[in-house]
């Protein structure tokens, strides 16, 4: 099957999610953990995105971003990708890939759809039984222990009718 190509990303944020290979299971223990958030974080220093959330679940990740200034979606998610498999295949010694090819996202609408996805990231360990509280899991941005970057600027507020008249 065909993996069609993205020739441009529209800017904004989006909400980007990723299977491992075979949707094997192997971010169930610290080591894979370790390496993936370590990359997710170095090209976010390095500039390549912000990141504003963030889970890691034992066979799949979804990241909340803003590609950085001159980085399509496309090139964030594959130094994302490529730089935590290299350095686990390196450190690890895994005889297999870590990702499968592609991705899937969604563009982030406005201020109401970033705030669901936020809450989704936070709640999707619960929803799967792997803790009671989405802090306890410690693969997330929802733990507390990540500093993430602020809700990026022109997102379109809440509409609210709370003090409108007329």
């Amino acid at each position: 099957m065909a993996v069609p190509s993205r020739h441009q990303s529209v800017a904004g944020t989006y909400f980007v999610t990723s299977q491992t290979w075979e949707s094997r299971a192997i971010f169930k223990v610290a080591p894979p953990c370790e390496i993936f958030i370590a990359s997710l974080l170095r090209y976010r220093h390095a500039g390549r995105h912000k990141l504003h959330g963030f889970v890691l679940m034992p066979d799949h990740f979804h990241v909340l971003l803003t590609p950085g200034d001159g980085t399509a979606l496309e090139r964030a998610v594959q130094f994302m990708k490529g730089g935590s498999a290299r350095a686990i295949r390196e450190t690890l010694n895994f005889r297999f890939p870590a990702w499968q090819r592609g991705f899937s996202d969604h563009r982030i609408r406005d201020a109401g759809d970033y705030d669901s996805h936020v809450r989704y990231l936070a709640n999707n360990p619960v929803r799967k039984g792997l803790v009671v509280k989405s802090h306890e899991y410690p693969w997330s941005s929802a733990s507390g222990k990540f500093l993430m970057d602020e809700v990026p600027q022109g997102l379109k507020p809440l509409r609210t009718t709370a003090g409108r008249h007329g």
